[in-house]
C-alpha cells in the first residue's frame, strides 16, 4: 500500500490538531504536531531567558534543544518531550500562546524545525499539521488541507481547551490573543501562513469533529487509490 503525506495547515485554534490526530489514527500513520514543537522551543527560550533579538543566543539555544514525541497510552495521546522532559501540559498554557508566534517568526527557529520535520517525513506515511506544512515543509505532499473557522468559534474552542486544563481566561483576552497571532503568522517574512494553491479549503465552523475527520480520511483514501492506479498502470 503506497504511503502519502497529509499536510494540514490553518489558523490557531481552528481544530486542525484534533482533526489531524484522529485522521492519523484512522490511517495508522504517525501524527506530528509541529505547533507543539514551536511551543516547546518557546518554553525553552522563556525558561533560559533567551533574547529573541540576539542571533547568537538563539543559535546556542537551538543547538541545545531536542524535541520528541511519545505515545501516552493511559491518556491516549502523543506527548511532547523537551530534552527528555514531558512538557505537553506546560506548552499549552496561555503564557506560551502569548509568545509562540514571536518565536516562530525567527528565521533560525523555522529553519531548524523545518529541517527536523522534513527528516520525520522522509519515508512518508505521516499526518503533520502546522502553518507552513503544505507550502514549505512538504510542498510535494499528496494531500494538503487548509483549515479555518470563524474567529469567535475559534476563541470559544480555545477557552474550552484551557478550562479543561484548569485555566480560566476571558473570551475577550483569548480572542485578542488569536487576532495577534493571526497577524504575526500571516505577515511574517519567514514562511507565513497561507493556503497552498493545491490545498483543499475547509471551513469547519459548522462541522462536527467526526465530519472533519471523515472528509480528510476520504480525501486521503482518494489519493492513495490514485497512487495505486498509477502503480498498476506502470506494471
Amino acid at each position: 500500500m503506497p504511503k502519502i503525506i497529509v499536510a494540514i495547515d490553518g489558523y490557531s485554534s481552528c481544530g486542525k490538531s484534533t482533526t489531524a490526530k484522529l485522521v492519523a489514527k484512522q490511517l495508522n500513520y504517525p501524527y506530528i504536531d509541529t505547533g507543539a514543537m514551536y511551543r516547546a522551543v518557546t518554553l525553552y527560550f522563556i525558561q533560559n531567558h533567551v533574547s529573541l533579538t540576539n542571533p547568537r543566543e538563539t543559535e546556542i539555544a537551538l543547538n541545545n534543544i531536542h524535541i520528541s514525541f511519545r505515545r501516552h497510552a493511559e491518556l491516549g495521546r502523543n506527548d511532547t518531550y523537551l530534552n527528555g522532559a514531558n512538557v505537553e501540559d506546560e506548552i499549552r498554557k496561555m503564557y506560551i500562546s502569548e509568545k509562540v508566534s514571536d518565536v516562530s517568526a525567527i528565521a533560525a527557529v523555522r529553519h531548524a524545525l523545518v529541517a527536523q520535520q522534513q527528516r520525520m517525513g522522509r519515508t512518508k506515511g505521516i499526518v503533520m499539521d502546522g502553518r507552513d506544512i503544505g507550502t514549505v515543509v512538504f510542498p510535494q505532499a499528496e494531500l494538503k488541507i487548509f483549515m479555518t473557522a470563524d474567529p469567535l468559534i475559534r476563541a470559544q474552542r480555545r477557552q474550552h481547551e484551557l478550562m479543561e486544563k484548569g485555566e480560566l481566561i476571558g473570551i475577550e483576552e483569548i480572542a485578542e490573543n488569536l487576532k495577534m497571532r493571526d497577524f504575526i503568522d500571516t505577515t511574517r517574512a519567514e514562511s507565513p501562513l497561507r493556503q497552498a494553491a493545491d490545498a483543499v479549503y475547509v471551513d469547519n465552523s459548522m462541522m462536527t469533529l467526526d465530519e472533519q475527520v471523515e472528509l480528510v480520511v476520504r480525501l486521503a483514501d482518494e489519493q492513495i487509490g490514485l497512487l495505486l492506479r498509477k502503480k498498476a498502470g506502470r506494471a
